[in-house]
């Protein structure tokens, strides 16, 4: 499930502690990464024809987070170790515990863990420090990398979120391949069709539609039988994962910026006349049409409600909606049904998304061992049974997505696949990539609270900016 929206206070105090000479480094200025290596890549070692079995007898270790795609994996290491030889071991840990204990390996230099699970948000920190290997060599090696990889099967946008300079400000995309995606949420719109049918209503194609929607839903669902229900789900807990899932997409759906980069230097943007109107519109939305307890909202809470019929609509991860919506799992499976949600003025569908990326550390003494299991655990093979017999939800590769088996399992889920198809190539991180990330989407949360309890939304954003300003400047 999308269990990377927990509050992630101890992750920064120790990422802070770790690595604060490079992350004042961030400041408007190149990281001295890809750009700036002399030294070579371990991948030239490898030579000759490509061999699943050339480093059989090996033993790699993994720090893997507690999840669905987790347990997918598991059930398949034994086809991994028959294929290479190589034994995989690895620990487990719950999500709120699990950056601390990566954070930790990777900053004390010990290279307990060759492999691990991380978002692409984490490579803005664990990057600059020199933590994670650049996966580009190996990639681009065709002694490493066997033919059927394929990496131009990946949606490029999802590659791309996991490529980076190093440099705060520049566009993802550029620079060293820093992990590799694994499995990735866009944020759409789940909603409940019993309350649609009965109030007569369908899914908003504007904002402005998706706030009375809700309004509408509070208003009137509890007389039309739908005892205690309100109308929209979404995330409020003082945390980064607050910014990141509907709200993000919203915003970059009306065209709007966290930070404009000019000459390299960051500037907040979230205060511009049109930003304010905007936040002053969710927050409304909120008061309006989500839940009384909306400000200790997190993932798990927005997706319970979906699921307990008590939130006609949820805006956030599909993979939120999904396990509610599989058969079985919930009062409200079988009545849960997808859309891409609100469009922006101009017709965008633009869309934040979380990926579930896996790295290596760069500390590793068994790097070529490591890169046959990054390699096999993104590929086709693994990937498509993971999807089909697993949760493994979204497909990173196009070949599974438009497999008829994933199709087929998805199908009973109205509107899943054509939602995903509408979104998925307009789906990127729209955040700018930039270390104190997870300290400034935290006080932007935080700052949505102060509004929505009705402190003036210029003055707190313009406050909200003026802070950051300084710490990312």
């Amino acid at each position: 499930m999308d269990k990377h929206v927990h509050d992630r206070r101890r992750f920064l105090a120790l990422t802070a502690a770790a690595a604060a000479t490079p992350l004042l480094a961030a400041c408007g200025a190149g990281f001295g990464g890809d750009d700036d290596k002399s030294d070579g890549s371990a991948a030239d070692d490898v030579t000759g024809s490509f061999d699943w079995k050339r480093e059989k007898g090996t033993t790699v270790k993994a720090l893997l987070n507690k999840h669905p795609y987790t347990d997918a994996l598991i059930a398949d290491l034994k086809s991994f170790t028959e294929k290479t030889g190589i034994e995989v071991e690895y620990d487990v840990f719950p999500e709120d515990n699990y950056f601390d204990k990566l954070t930790v390996d990777l900053s004390s230099g010990r290279a307990s863990y060759d492999v691990f699970m991380l978002g692409a948000y984490m490579v803005w920190q664990y990057g600059p420090p020199g933590w994670l290997e650049d996966l580009g060599p190996w990639m681009r090696n065709s002694s490493a990398t066997g033919a059927e990889w394929d990496q131009a099967d990946f949606f490029p946008n999802l590659l791309q979120a996991d490529q980076w300079s190093l440099k705060a400000g520049a566009p993802l995309g550029q620079g060293g391949q820093y992990a590799l995606p694994w499995g990735w949420e866009t944020n759409v719109v789940a909603y409940n069709t019993d309350v649609f049918k009965k109030l007569g209503l369908k899914p908003a194609e504007s904002f402005d539609e998706l706030r009375e929607l809700a309004a509408t839903i509070k208003r009137k669902a509890p007389g039309a039988g739908f005892d205690g229900m309100y109308g929209i789900a979404v995330r409020g807990s003082r945390s980064w994962a607050t910014i990141h899932p509907g709200f993000m997409t919203m915003y970059a759906r009306n065209g709007l910026k966290d930070f404009t980069v000019r000459g390299g230097k960051l500037t907040p943007a979230m205060n511009t006349p049109e930003a304010v109107a905007f936040t002053e519109d969710w927050a409304g939305m909120v008061k309006q049409g989500g839940p009384p307890s909306w400000t200790s909202y997190t993932w798990y809470q927005c997706s319970s409600d979906l699921g307990a019929k008590k939130a006609g609509m949820l805006f956030d991860a599909d993979t939120a909606a999904y396990f509610q919506a599989v058969e079985g799992a919930s009062p409200a499976s079988g009545k849960i049904a997808f859309h891409p949600g609100p469009k922006g003025p101009d017709g965008s569908l633009a869309t934040n998304m979380w990926i579930w990326s896996l790295g290596m550390n760069a500390k590793s003494k068994k790097k070529s061992a490591a890169w046959l299991f990054l390699q096999w655990a993104t590929g086709k093979e693994h990937l498509l049974r993971s999807a089909v017999t697993h949760n493994h939800i979204d497909p990173v590769r196009k070949s599974i997505a438009d497999a008829a088996a994933y199709k087929d399992k998805m199908r009973n889920l109205p509107g899943f696949i054509e939602t995903f198809e509408a979104v998925v190539d307009q789906t990127k991180i729209q955040f700018t990539p930039q270390a104190q990330f997870f300290d400034a989407t935290t006080s932007w949360a935080a700052a949505l609270q102060e509004i929505y309890g009705g402190q003036g939304a210029k003055s707190v954003l313009d406050g909200l900016a003026g802070d950051l300003a300084d710490k990312v400047g």
